[in-house]
């Protein structure tokens, strides 16, 4: 039997690669349990929406990073809407098939204040030994500084020297990070970060799925990458949290 990446990938590749519907009674539990806001509950939902893509739909992939039956994907879809989207897409793997699935899509910037993009940089999980000691200091990081707001300790979970961003917003460093997070509250959008739902770690890459407010109830989707105990990398998608959704199994 595959591991839970390769059955992903597998099916993910036959479903919006090759754009298969077919693939769905191979790749696609019975019991599909959908989160997405974009599609409804189900595994003939699922064979509807790739059975909907039309000739201009493609994937670009980044990255990919597995924690046990979770599976998480980051990257861009082109042509399934009037601009491409970066996504955050998370699957849970059950006997060989895709049992669930959430996401999250934002539009793709292409300007960024710190000139990098919003998926370049380092793609392959490395030092997989130090997967759970990475998963601690975020998780550690989530509670003390996104839930509760204690900016005094960034420096105890964010490297002073490398910190690279890719939130189009912000630049790199902590300086960058303080800036733009001034320039939000300014706006009305301060980051508040109420629940961390998960928390899914291969090697020095960990992503979080919080829920949160953000000027409006918004899903929070950030991806770091940690270096010698600190993080020195950042990705996100921040998702408002539409009113209803297609189904009733929420977004999170």
């Amino acid at each position: 039997m595959m591991n839970a990446k390769d059955t992903v990938l597998q099916a993910t590749g036959e479903l919006f690669g090759k754009k298969d519907p077919s693939a769905v009674d191979r790749w696609v539990g019975p019991g599909y349990r959908q989160h997405s806001s974009l599609a409804a509950d189900g595994r003939e939902a699922l064979r509807d929406l790739v059975a909907s893509l039309g000739d201009g739909f493609g994937y670009e992939d980044a990255r990919v990073i597995a924690d046990g039956d979770l599976v998480a994907l980051h990257g861009i879809y082109h042509g399934f809407g009037p601009a491409p989207l970066v996504a955050f897409d998370l699957f849970r793997v059950e006997n060989g098939e895709l049992a669930e699935h959430w996401d999250a899509l934002t539009p793709l910037v292409t300007t960024t204040v710190s000139g990098r993009t919003q998926t370049d940089g380092p793609a392959q999980p490395t030092d997989l030994d130090r997967t759970e000691a990475n998963r601690a200091l975020v998780s550690g990081f989530a509670e003390k500084v996104l839930k509760g707001a204690d900016y005094s300790v960034l420096a105890d979970y964010i490297s002073t020297e490398t910190y690279h961003q890719h939130n189009p917003e912000a630049g790199d460093g902590l300086d960058g990070f303080g800036a733009a997070a001034s320039k939000w509250a300014e706006q009305g959008k301060n980051l508040v970060y109420t629940t961390i739902h998960k928390v899914i770690a291969e090697g020095d890459l960990v992503l979080l799925q919080s829920e949160g407010e953000f000027g409006v109830p918004v899903a929070y989707w950030d991806l770091f990458r940690v270096a010698d105990g600190k993080i020195v990398e950042h990705w996100d998608v921040v998702a408002p949290i539409p009113d209803s959704l297609p189904h009733g199994n929420g977004l999170f």
